[in-house]
């Protein structure tokens, strides 16, 4: 039983343990914000199933978390079949508008996207991917699974702590832009922590979605709204590049660590950097290193770097770049890869591989049901409440994804129409011997693939429960070269939460590691692990946010 759940043969967890695992037969959910993980069992104890209550838990985190998500950002999901007996994944991101042009920025005199404003804007996938999710696996009309979201918008809900204070950072970020104080601010200012919260015009919005489907927003009065909106001030969205939106349907990539098939998806996003850290950890005795010691931060973030060279060089939209998975998720280049991380020397630059040819705020949630069906799913806006664009009174943002394109002609990741964007939110996904053992995610910008990998190391070679694995303080590496196309030459931060000590800490300078502030953003994360013995669910939420795993 420990083999393949590693924690579990103890009946008492580690010191840092915020609490103990949830356990039910029935399913499970496990979100970033109570009442929408009580939406997901609602959905799962009315009929429905793990998909279905994915979308009515997702459409009230855009409610009760505008702060990381919305309907105006983008959706990766990876879900297994259990009737099929398939693990299938869902690009559910947009595309860079057909104005928007390597050209029109270089008369513009600027070297990069802006990060707010309308400029950065992208279409959003969102909503087509709850309609593509729906269709393939639905079981509950999409009108009911919306209702939830609705009910909460006009009658309202009350603020959590962690949301009023990412509201606050957003307002004085974004709160200038047309439209978002009179949705977000009714008073004059964003609500706080306990006040009850009301967004009609939301409502308004996700009941022309319930009524006239996915094409109320892409190709209906939504679309002309936002179109009008995004032309009055000075964007390059347009009707025609939402009328033209599709999801693409993906298979996901993996890698083996110590008899665990790791997935995520292939890019445009930036999964595989998980799979390529992995690859290069298990190259070493990372258990005799020890949880906390700076030995293993070290071998961790030296990792990072060298996977992240690879990221800013290779990973884009792989309709308009040869972007060589195969090769870069592979044991022999991560062979080849490792000879360069030093024992006891930091690099300040990591040279990118030869392989053949960001602050972000984010919501993960999965859930699973009864029938053994599991999804993973990732949803953002990005940089928090996105681009600061808030059309009309549709009652949500738009994201700013486009700013993560590079303006530098002949780079993988380069600015053309139609092209989507590299993309930082990922879901993952477990196998273990050819069955589902572990849906999970951890959210939060370039924190991600690092955060993947640390939750995975946790389990499998410092032997922590599901909860632990989460709770364990983390390590985010921060200044890597960038999909833009920023290099790094100073070696970076190296950010670890208050759990590690101060002889790792000063082990770590001795190394030549820059070690910067403890109060940094470390991510959030949710996970749901099968046991096939017993026939139960394990949940687990984090402890740095507002989720919670719930089952039945």
């Amino acid at each position: 039983m420990a083999d393949s759940k590693p924690g579990y043969d103890r009946n008492s967890g580690l010191p840092f343990a915020s609490r103990s695992e949830v356990i039910a037969q029935h399913g499970m959910a496990a979100t970033s914000h109570p009442l929408t993980t009580q939406i997901a069992l609602d959905v799962l104890k009315a009929g429905g199933n793990a998909i279905d209550a994915a979308i009515a838990a997702n459409a009230a985190l855009g409610l009760m978390e505008p702060t990381g998500n919305g309907m105006g950002g983008d959706l990766f999901a990876i879900i297994w079949d259990a009737e099929k007996k398939e693990l299938i994944g869902l690009n559910a991101s947009g595309r860079a508008p057909a104005l928007m042009t390597l050209e029109y920025f270089r008369e513009l005199g600027l070297n990069d996207i802006p990060k707010y404003g309308a400029l950065p804007v992208s279409v959003p996938g969102a909503v087509d991917g709850w309609f593509e999710l729906h269709g393939r696996f639905g079981s509950v009309p999409i009108s009911q699974l919306l209702e939830p979201a609705i009910r909460y918008a006009r009658e309202g809900f009350p603020v959590t702590e962690e949301i009023a204070r990412l509201l606050v950072t957003n307002q004085n970020r974004i709160g200038h832009y047309p439209g978002f104080a009179e949705t977000f601010m009714p008073d004059g200012r964003v609500p706080v922590k306990g006040e009850v919260f009301r967004n009609p015009r939301l409502a308004d919005t996700l009941e022309a979605i319930a009524e006239g489907g996915r094409d109320a927003f892409y190709k209906g009065d939504i679309a002309r709204r936002i179109d009008a909106y995004m032309t009055e001030q000075g964007g390059l969205l347009r009707y025609d590049d939402l009328a033209a939106h599709t999801s693409e349907w993906v298979t996901p990539v993996s890698t083996n660590y110590r008899g665990w098939d790791v997935y995520e998806l292939p890019p445009n996003g930036q999964g595989i950097a998980a799979l390529q850290i992995l690859n290069l950890l298990e190259g070493y005795d990372i258990r005799s290193m020890g949880f906390g010691s700076a030995e293993y931060v070290h071998t961790l973030v030296e990792a990072k770097k060298l996977a992240f060279e690879d990221r800013a060089k290779f990973y884009a939209d792989m309709d308009f770049a040869d972007v060589p998975v195969g090769t870069l998720i592979s044991k022999e280049y991560a062979d080849e890869r490792r000879k360069l991380i030093s024992p006891d020397k930091a690099a300040l630059a990591m040279p990118a591989g030869e392989a053949r040819l960001e602050d972000g705020d984010t919501i993960y949630m999965t859930v699973a049901d009864a029938a053994g069906n599991m999804i993973s799913l990732i949803q953002s806006n990005y940089n928090g409440m996105g681009s600061g664009m808030t059309p009309g009174d549709l009652g949500f943002v738009l994201q700013n994804r486009a700013d993560l394109f590079s303006l530098e002609a002949g780079h993988a990741n380069v600015l053309e129409p139609g092209k989507r964007p590299f993309h930082t939110i990922i879901p993952a996904f477990v196998m273990k011997d050819g069955k589902p053992l572990l849906s999970f995610g951890l959210m939060g910008g370039a924190m991600q693939p690092q955060g993947h990998a640390q939750i995975i190391v946790n389990l499998v070679d410092f032997g922590m429960n599901l909860q632990e694995a989460g709770d364990a303080g983390r390590i985010n590496h921060k200044g890597s070269s960038q999909p833009t196309g920023d290099v790094m030459t100073d070696g970076g931060i190296v950010h670890l939460e208050n759990e590690f000590s101060e002889e790792t800490r000063k082990a770590l300078k001795a190394m030549g590691h820059r070690i910067g502030p403890s109060n940094h953003e470390f991510g959030g994360y949710q996970a749901i692990m099968w046991d096939a013995e017993e026939g139960v669910y394990y949940g687990a939420s984090e402890v740095r946010k507002d989720g919670q795993a719930a089952g039945y």
